[in-house]
């Protein structure tokens, strides 16, 4: 599943929770959490249940819903409502700070938990470790709260990131990098895209429409590598069997683990 671009969507707001069927996204997170004031959270999960049911956004969509942080105010209410959802793919933990296996023994969908304090961090290979685990994000500000820093010190920190890809990768997890704050400044997210993507990222999360166009180009590989990937493939497979297991191609050396990033992408992109 591509999870390039991550939306996050307000529950209580039902104009923006239709208007999400229309966007391309690759997946919606439906938020209980901050985006809800305490007064609206019951009503916001009544309102998720009736238009889940009426609203159909297709089979390639992730549907995650971001419950309130687990053992705290509102949360098992939410994971109350979110095991009776039937199109959610995955359920988003704020704060995690823990392995978190029962909610998946409880609710029965994919977990994604978001590292957002300095205790989630240096927790982080334990919550790799969650059964039902698909991916691993990082929320910015509330780690920046977390440890009395700056959130524009912790937007795209790469030492943070690094962890984050490092644990994810470790155990087949998508590693995905936090919200970018500065709506209007487009060409600052698409440099944070392309430096997470460097860092090893899968995808970028997302809070305006306008910024998932930028994460599913940057996130995505261009004609050009996909044509190198399978140009490095064919020479490789060619030289193997003359028992070469090193060669130039054009200006570069290509050897094993050119051969098997290539193949990786090749699969990726097959299985899109």
């Amino acid at each position: 599943m591509l999870r390039r671009s991550q939306l996050f969507v307000p529950a209580n707001e039902e104009r923006k929770i239709r208007k999400s069927v229309e966007l391309d996204a690759d997946s919606i997170i439906f938020d209980l959490e901050d985006a809800v004031p305490d007064g609206a959270k019951s009503s916001a999960r009544d309102l998720l249940l009736e238009l889940l049911d009426k609203l159909d956004w297709g089979s390639k969509k992730e549907i995650c819903v971001r419950v309130n942080k687990t053992g705290e105010k509102y949360s098992q209410d939410d994971l109350d409502a979110v095991k009776r959802m039937n199109k959610v793919n995955t359920i988003v933990l704020p704060k995690i700070e823990r392995n978190a296996s029962e909610v998946y023994d409880y609710a029965g969908k994919g977990l994604e938990g978001l590292v957002e304090t300095a205790q989630g961090l240096v927790n982080i290979r334990e919550i790799a470790e969650t059964k039902g685990a698909v991916s691993l994000a990082f929320g910015p500000q509330d780690y920046a709260n977390s440890v009395s820093g700056n959130v524009a010190a912790y937007s795209s920190n790469p030492g943070i990131i690094t962890s984050i890809v490092a644990a994810a990768r470790a155990y087949d997890l998508d590693p995905i990098d936090g919200v970018y704050f500065e709506l209007n400044n487009l060409e600052g997210f698409r440099k944070a895209s392309e430096i997470a993507r460097d860092l090893g990222c899968s995808g970028k999360q997302v809070v305006h429409p306008s910024q998932i166009v930028i994460a599913n180009e940057v996130f995505s590989p261009t004609s050009a590598e996909i044509a190198e990937a399978k140009r490095i493939v064919e020479l490789y497979q060619s030289a193997e069997r003359s028992n070469t297991g090193a060669l130039r191609v054009d200006d570069r050396l290509v050897d094993a683990v050119h051969y098997r990033r290539a193949i990786d992408l090749i699969r990726r992109i097959e299985s899109s």
